[in-house]
């Protein structure tokens, strides 16, 4: 799918703000452990991928109530749905320099994706890191996508085609007001 940045400027792929806060401590700390083993940016940016899909539950999947929305806090709590978890990836990969946005598909409720630019890599490649379970098997790829859940159009799923440098206000205003998981899940916004 060809995205389209909200901002043409790269560099707000790159930049810091309140919620993909990747100059806090928590995450450079995380990005440093990550990089030791990766001696380029694909390496870092799949184990960037993979740590936050693997040891970042998903915490309706676990049950945890707790609302993370900030990426160090997601680190930090080790807990997250799609949206944090990919507030959490979007900080790892500007830590080190490579550009990443948010964007966003509608299925019964709005989900969260990352996109990536790699050097030399021509086109933003879309990276679902939500956390495997039965069923889902979301996969770092640059040559396809492999996301957790594939759009149903007879269902009218769609792929929204903008690529956010900051999180989309809908989905920060409900993650900042939910009081809990459970709250949260009933306030999911259904649309952009």
């Amino acid at each position: 799918m060809e995205l389209i940045q909200n901002t043409p400027e790269i560099s707000a792929y790159l930049a810091a703000d309140e919620v993909i806060d990747h100059e806090h401590p928590r995450v450079r700390a995380t990005a440093a452990t990550l990089s030791v083993d990766a001696p380029d940016a694909y390496t870092y940016a799949k184990a960037a991928f993979e740590f936050v899909r693997d040891t970042i539950p998903h915490s309706q999947d676990v049950g945890d109530p707790r609302v993370a929305w900030r990426a160090s806090d997601v680190l930090a709590q080790r807990t997250g749905i799609c949206y944090a978890k990919a507030h959490a990836l979007v900080a790892l990969l500007r830590a080190e320099g490579i550009p990443a946005g948010l964007c966003y598909q509608k299925l019964e409720v709005i989900h969260g994706l990352v996109a990536v630019k790699l050097p030399g890599e021509e086109h933003w490649a879309r990276q679902d890191p939500r956390g495997n379970k039965p069923g889902v098997d979301a996969q770092f790829r640059l040559d396809r996508e492999q996301l957790a859940f594939p759009v149903r159009t007879e269902c009218n799923e769609l792929d929204y085609p903008v690529l956010f440098a900051e999180p989309h206000p809908v989905v920060l205003q409900c993650l900042r007001e939910a009081v809990d998981r459970p709250h949260l899940w009933q306030t999911l916004p259904t649309d952009l």
